[in-house]
């Protein structure tokens, strides 16, 4: 009896002393992350302070005023949430939805939108839920909001009247696409796929930021990512890209930059090999980081979008 009271209160100690503290520690991580506690967080606003990231904004919303004749705003409901949008009509029957990543919304879509509108695309830029002027509280890194993906596809077709879809993803927004055109319910009008910097599974994604901020991955990235298990229904871990892919079967284009470190070029390299479709290229770029490589090749990335639209895409 005396043992067993021991070994009850070395687990008792354990808890008190480094697994509550770590759980409370993950919990702030995670609501910074994952959680919108205000509506000033993640607004239509640039995300963060960095030199780069306010120019793409800037330069965004230059293209959002230069064809404010073009624009409307949209809005569906999915998933019991009201999502809103921003529809340019060029007058084509052709569309690309352009998904941003966490903490961006359909405003900083804009800057990534000019190489479709030149290839005659309508652009549908929106606010994913949680973001903008969207309703909703939690990010599930795309594992959730998927399903508004599709939602928007059929709004896109039904309501907007584009013959075809195609998907631009940027970071988690690349994650969410191939969810949904990977789906089984995704409509043969959705004809490609463009990824801008997805990873193999956001635990390896979140293991390069803690690293890159010189913080310890253990215990924290597993208890983060059990929190968002218990948010989003689904392991974070094991239904990745790396395993989604598998059940890619439309046109698809990869783009990395080699000074990624939250998307490592190597791991895309092995999405690129694990994706079984014919009609695939992956376009390496020397310089950028994460989803900023277009600011740093304008020409060379919209060339790429181009071309594999022209090669791929009919």
């Amino acid at each position: 009896m005396i043992a067993l009271y021991i070994v009850l209160g070395l687990l008792g100690a354990l808890l008190l002393f480094y697994i509550l503290p770590t759980l409370i520690i993950s919990n702030v991580i995670y609501t910074v992350l994952f959680v919108r506690t205000s509506k000033d967080k993640w607004s239509r606003t640039v995300s963060w302070d960095d030199e780069e990231q306010k120019e793409m904004f800037r330069q965004g919303e230059e293209w959002g005023n230069k064809y404010e004749k073009n624009r409307k705003r949209v809005e569906i409901n999915s998933q019991k949430f009201h999502l809103i949008g921003e529809y340019f009509d060029f007058g084509s029957d052709k569309v690309v939805i352009v998904i941003p990543g966490r903490m961006e919304s359909g405003t900083y879509s804009y800057y990534f939108s000019e190489p479709y509108r030149k290839a005659g695309y309508n652009v549908l830029a929106i606010d994913n839920r949680s973001h903008g002027l969207s309703e909703g509280r939690y990010n599930t890194i795309g594992l959730k909001e998927y399903k508004d993906i599709l939602a928007w596809i059929k709004f896109a077709h039904d309501e907007l009247g584009n013959s075809s879809v195609i998907i631009h993803g940027l970071c988690i927004g690349s994650a969410t696409g191939l969810y949904a055109i990977t789906d089984k319910s995704c409509p043969s009008y959705v004809k490609a796929l463009i990824a801008d910097g997805m990873y193999v599974n956001f635990h390896e994604s979140l293991k390069q930021h803690l690293i890159e901020r010189k913080k310890p991955i253990f215990p924290f990235v597993s208890e983060i990512m059990g929190m968002m298990r218990i948010v989003a229904g689904k392991s974070a871990k094991k239904w990745g890209p790396i395993n989604v892919i598998k059940k890619m079967n439309k046109p698809m284009l990869f783009i990395y930059s080699k000074e990624d470190f939250y998307s490592l070029p190597e791991l895309g390299e092995k999405l690129y090999e694990t994706c079984p479709v014919k009609e695939k290229r992956i376009e390496f770029f020397p310089h950028g980081q994460h989803s900023h490589v277009r600011i740093n090749n304008t020409e060379g990335y919209d060339s790429k979008i181009s071309s594999f639209l022209v090669d791929f895409v009919k």
